[in-house]
């Protein structure tokens, strides 16, 4: 389980986040929805560590990892998959150097050991002998599930997606969609996602957090969300399908 407790973030004199209380539950798909603009981006990047807090704090499994030191948050960084927009693979690398990347950074497996759990990795995303393609020869929606094989190569308690579906077809987001929630399931991890994407709310929305203009302003599930009363709230789903059809 992931909490962040009474957290705000500034820039200068601009408040970004406003005192953010959330709970991001194990075994359960949490994601985060709001316009651009809204904070959530933020609200990641303070949850990783990439941004520090201005108040509050951020808990993970009753760890407060606001409060610890370089050496302290790189034993809690070494549990968290990171799965990045655009994939973020390395073109000179294969399928296969890229998944065992923070195997080689973070452990002292030997190279048998790593190529297992390389392998144990791509059959899970459905990309059994891809071992020794490049990124060039992928297609998107494959470059997305490297990322993600590479993303649980550490078999990590928490997972992070910044937009795991944008950029694809509804087929292959749908693909996407099950990949994240079943990994979750299946390890029991505690898995965070950033998306704009509606029909990911809808699928895989175990609990919805929606942030509008820096504040937690309606939490629920992916029926509630379609049922709910909340203005602010039923504005962002309303603008986000119409745009979606006007494509």
């Amino acid at each position: 389980m992931i909490e962040a407790n009474n957290i705000s973030k500034f820039f200068g004199d601009n408040q970004i986040l406003k005192n953010i209380n959330v709970r991001f539950e194990k075994g359960k798909t949490n994601l985060i929805i709001g316009r651009s603009g809204s904070g959530k981006t933020v609200l990641i990047k303070c949850l990783v560590g990439l941004l520090e807090v201005d108040e509050g704090c951020i808990m993970f499994d009753d760890r407060n990892f606001s409060h610890m030191t370089f050496v302290e948050r790189k034993k809690v960084r070494k549990e968290i998959g990171m799965l990045f927009q655009g994939g973020a693979l390395f073109d000179s690398m294969t399928v296969e150097e890229n998944v065992m990347f923070p195997l080689t950074m973070f452990t002292n497996q030997s190279l048998e050991e790593k190529k297992e759990r390389v392998d144990f990795c791509l059959k899970w995303v459905n990309l059994e002998n891809a071992n020794k393609l490049l990124p060039s020869e992928l297609s998107g929606g494959m470059t997305k599930r490297v990322a993600i094989a590479r993303a649980i190569s550490m078999n990590p308690k928490y997972l992070f997606c910044d937009e795991p579906t944008s950029g694809l077809d509804p087929q292959t987001s749908g693909v996407i969609d099950d990949l994240i929630s079943r990994l979750t399931e299946e390890f029991q991890m505690t898995t965070v996602v950033n998306t704009h994407d509606m029909n990911s709310v809808i699928k895989i929305g175990d609990k919805i957090s929606f942030i509008y203009q820096g504040q937690l302003w309606w939490e629920g599930d992916k029926k509630q969300v379609l049922t709910t009363e909340n203005k602010e709230l039923n504005d962002f789903v309303f603008a986000t399908e119409l745009t979606k059809r006007l494509k």
